[in-house]
């Protein structure tokens, strides 16, 4: 599912930045461009990194709402 529609950024390459050893927001918006634009997506994409990097499984919803 896309999570940055500005950036096209994915919550799989969310997921794998997280494998990759991503542990901040800010790294997250540095590699992948994550929030860089309009900002809606940014409550959405920490929580899958937080829930990645505690390895857990985060329940995405089938369809986010942009502000």
């Amino acid at each position: 599912m896309y999570v940055c529609i500005c950036n096209a950024v994915t919550d799989r390459a969310i997921r794998d930045a997280a494998s990759d050893g991503v542990r901040s927001f800010a790294e997250l918006r540095q590699r992948t461009g994550c929030g860089d634009c309009c900002g809606s997506c940014e409550d959405l994409a920490r929580d899958i990194l937080d829930s990645a990097v505690q390895g857990r499984v985060l329940d995405l919803p089938l369809m986010s709402v942009a502000a």
